[in-house]
């Protein structure tokens, strides 16, 4: 079964549109761009260079860009609406606002969490003390998909990839504080330090039995269990992830108390599971059987602390802070109380906020315009699909069926997520947070024997995002990237199609990037592609990983070709079926030229301006680490240099450093 949450959360976690500026007419920042700088030599500084020399990141913020413009706006909006409560919403809102209400009050209540301190996780520690053996580790792992319990397993409930339809359960490695890089990676030691200090100093806060030695004890075991893990890229390969089997059998390949597990999460009936990471898996059940009970104990209450520490007094909410955002992000400092509560309760009752957010901000006209921007690239993948030299008719028929079946979701849910059985109050934050934990996954617990809802929605309509779902076939484009500077009705057509357009067409081409490509029009995984067609396509997708692996941000930091491959592809695919439909919809007509700037050349800085981001450099090392998106100076100049048009647009030469010769360019869509 694909990693439904990870698949979502990686697919455009850094795209942003054009910002519009009004001074330019139409809708291109003409004073952010640098047009002394080269285009051939540096193509993203060629139309951002000004923008980023003058740009600031927010202190309490990790990067800058377009894209935050309308998250902050956002935060605005819903604080807003949180403020309110279900002061003046419409009745059929009330209830839902009402709670949303609560739980931002409960957060906001600084003066009751000073009061408390550590209290509120004072019996989850009792709990870890009270555990004699790791059976009963195994118990308070698996209670904590509904509390604040971390486990060496993770379990998640999904479309199983075989049988989209229905839904399986998956378990995969789990039990780092950290990617698994940080571990076995010696030039990343500094930062491995730094954990190791915050273990130790989170162990001190509790009040845990000798917190050194303890949290030298947790390091050593969450390193043998990185070094028994999948990397991030193994990870990415859904044909060797689903590994279904039945629960006996899981128990013998991987001794554990998995039955313990499992019950103690609400599926104690279950007999088949999905295993995700099957080699790992047993190495890590291994390291468990072998791990002194002190140390499992530790390891616990550890994770317990850091996962509750945003929601306790000052010293542990500045201690989480200091680690995770200022070491390990280069934040300066912490956001403010408010902005915190946004997000917690926006994570925890999105779709309750996002009723009201839709109807105070949402324009109905987006949505038709939308639909008709998703028609035409749908038109030129189409084209594209069918005029491939390099694929045979048989996967050509069967590409083209999987386009024609894919559902877009647009805007917001028809059908919105019902919080009736979740219960908040205004004066007990972590309470709430708890509830909303175990309401989020008894939700998914007791509809495991249903049919796959496919009208669900996995991104709130406020989000500033858009994702594409391989078991459903699907794109979702939330109300909350429908708007400017992501898409503006009033810009020029090249700047449209450079921006959103690139975006959709980017959604589009995840169905048939080097994962995607593995599920046919119905969600399934299944061989669809002739074995020939196969190996061509690995062969064309190889040229753009080898060059990807050459960018190297920071000396003895590269990208990781294999890593960031789906983003790669989807970002070339999609501007070369973004610029096609372009094209299209100049008719017979030649596209006007603004400002000295032909068709083409707007479209390209549209697009180059629509990856507007400037990062701290902490961030971007950790982006190559972990993250399956590449830094966004490479998702411009990476994909622009293999693309023919652009070639001509700018006059780019053999001697430019951007140049590769025309046999050299990835071509694959």
């Amino acid at each position: 079964m694909s990693n439904l949450i990870c698949r979502i959360t990686a697919l455009v976690l850094f795209v942003c549109c054009t910002q519009t500026i009004a001074a330019a007419g139409w809708g291109f920042d003409l004073d952010g761009a640098d047009f002394a700088a080269n285009p051939g030599d540096d193509f993203f500084r060629y139309g951002n260079g000004a923008w980023y020399d003058r740009a600031v990141i927010p202190r309490d913020r990790s990067s800058i860009g377009v894209d935050t413009v309308l998250i902050i706006a956002n935060e605005a909006r819903i604080r807003d609406i949180l403020e309110r409560g279900d002061d003046g919403v419409d009745s059929s809102l009330r209830a839902d606002a009402k709670k949303i209400g609560a739980f931002y009050a409960a957060f906001m209540d600084e003066a009751r969490a000073e009061a408390l301190d550590a209290k509120p996780i004072a019996p989850f520690l009792e709990m870890i003390r009270a555990a004699a053996t790791g059976e009963e580790i195994a118990d308070l792992m698996g209670a904590g998909r509904r509390s604040f319990f971390s486990s060496v397993f993770g379990l998640s409930i999904g479309a199983d990839d075989k049988a989209p339809d229905k839904y399986a359960v998956s378990i995969r490695q789990g039990g780092l504080g950290l990617n698994r890089e940080y571990y076995i990676t010696p030039r990343l030691a500094e930062k491995k330090a730094a954990y190791l200090a915050y273990v130790t100093q989170l162990l001190t806060m509790i009040g845990w039995e000798a917190p050194e030695q303890s949290a030298t004890a947790i390091l050593n075991f969450e390193t043998a269990i990185a070094e028994g893990s999948w990397s991030n890229a193994e990870r990415r390969d859904p044909e060797k992830t689903y590994n279904p089997m039945s629960v006996a059998a899981l128990s013998e390949a991987a001794p554990f108390p998995w039955h313990r597990l499992l019950a103690s999460a609400g599926l104690g009936a279950l007999a088949r599971v999905v295993v995700v990471e099957n080699t790992a898996i047993p190495k890590i059940a291994a390291v468990y059987a072998r791990t002194p009970l002190d140390t499992l104990k530790a390891w616990l209450a550890f994770h317990l602390t850091d996962g509750a520490a945003p929601f306790l007094s000052k010293r542990f909410v500045a201690a989480s802070f200091n680690f995770h955002s200022r070491t390990m992000s280069g934040v300066a400092d912490q956001p403010e109380r408010w902005k915190r509560a946004v997000a917690t309760v926006n994570g925890a009752m999105g779709q309750a906020i996002g009723r009201v957010y839709v109807a105070r901000y949402f324009s109905p006209e987006a949505k038709a315009q939308i639909d008709e921007l998703v028609a035409q690239l749908r038109i030129a993948l189409k084209g594209r699909i069918e005029q491939l030299a390099w694929m045979s008719p048989a996967t050509k028929l069967k590409a083209l069926e999987k386009l024609a079946q894919l559902n877009v979701k647009i805007a917001y849910p028809d059908k919105w997520r019902d919080y009736s059985t979740l219960d908040v109050r205004p004066d007990d934050l972590l309470s709430d947070m708890q509830a909303a934990r175990k309401f989020a996954w008894l939700r998914q617990v007791n509809r495991l024997n249903s049919p796959v809802d496919r009208e669900e929605w996995y991104l709130n309509p406020q989000t500033v995002n858009a994702s594409y779902n391989a078991n459903l076939n699907q794109m979702t484009f939330p109300a909350g990237i429908l708007q400017p500077p992501f898409f503006d009705p009033a810009a020029d057509a090249a700047v449209n199609y450079g921006g959103i357009g690139a975006v959709i067409g980017h959604e589009m081409i995840h169905g048939f990037d080097d994962e995607g490509r593995k599920y046919d029009g119905s969600g399934v995984l299944s061989t669809w592609w002739t074995d020939a067609d196969a190996a061509e396509f690995n062969a064309r997708a190889a040229v753009l990983g080898r060059q990807f692996d050459a960018y190297e941000p920071f000396p003895g930091f590269h990208v990781k070709g294999d890593l960031t491959m789906g983003e790669n592809i989807a970002d070339l695919g999609g501007a070369l079926v973004a610029l096609d439909a372009y094209h299209n919809s100049l008719g017979d007509k030649p596209a006007p030229v603004l400002d000295g700037l032909t068709g083409d050349q707007r479209f390209f800085l549209s697009y180059a301006q629509s990856w507007r981001h400037k990062s701290t450099d902490d961030s971007v090392r950790q982006q190559l680490v972990s993250n399956p998106h590449a830094p966004v100076q490479y998702r411009v100049n990476g994909v622009v240099r293999n693309i023919d048009a652009w070639y001509d647009a700018f006059n780019v030469k053999p001697s430019d450093k951007l140049f590769l010769a025309p046999r050299d360019r990835a071509r694959i869509w």
